[in-house]
């Protein structure tokens, strides 16, 4: 049953399961710091235009399917609740015919901190555990320095990220951010990535 009709109730945090395994936490950081910036009535407002999206699953549990690193940013910062927006309840299906319902639809990403497809049974039960990958960083800022487009295709910054992991090292990441997007932009421009969703490369008679 799609549902696409928000809770008028807030959710913990708490209580949201994520359906990825990592997070950027650079990207974290800065969304953190958007939300200190918000005072007052700012930040009632600010949690009323970002509602979490998100399945009702198993036992009636509630899995988010975007915005991981807003309900991450907004739980390190102290808030307990959010709104959250039901895209589609599965609470009648088993957990395994849950996972494979996400795998086919593309609302799960069971890969590690090293680019690695692991069980999903070893997806966090909880947004705190949500391990840092920094190349998820690096894609996110790659696309904020016009590396490549916002693409509606699930979960397209894990896509760049995987392509990234191979190309800049990362220890450069670690040591140099800014050197680290700068060969990220020269890979991204190049024919190489024109797989990759988003992609804005030169392009060639």
């Amino acid at each position: 049953m799609s549902s696409r009709e928000p809770l008028l109730h807030p959710v913990p945090i708490r209580e949201l399961k994520p359906t990825q395994m990592t997070v950027g936490m650079r990207e974290v950081e800065e969304k953190r710091q958007r939300w200190r910036e918000a005072h007052g009535k700012r930040k009632a407002k600010f949690l009323g235009q970002h509602m979490i999206p998100v399945l009702k699953g198993p036992k009636s549990a509630f899995y988010v399917i975007d915005h991981h690193h807003l309900a991450r940013a907004l739980h390190e910062e102290g808030q307990r609740d959010v709104l959250v927006n039901v895209v589609f309840d599965l609470s009648a299906l088993s957990r395994d015919e849950f996972w494979t319902v996400c795998d086919h639809k593309g609302w799960a990403h069971p890969y590690d901190q090293h680019g690695k497809r692991r069980s999903f049974a070893d997806i966090p039960k909880s947004i705190e555990a949500l391990a840092d990958d920094p190349y998820r960083s690096l894609a996110g800022e790659l696309r904020r320095a016009g590396g490549y487009a916002k693409d509606t295709t699930p979960f397209s910054e894990f896509l760049w990220a995987s392509f990234l992991r191979t190309r800049v090292k990362r220890r450069v990441i670690d040591q140099d951010f800014a050197k680290a997007i700068e060969l990220a932009l020269s890979h991204a421009r190049s024919t190489e990535a024109n797989y990759l969703p988003g992609w804005c490369g030169p392009l060639r008679d």
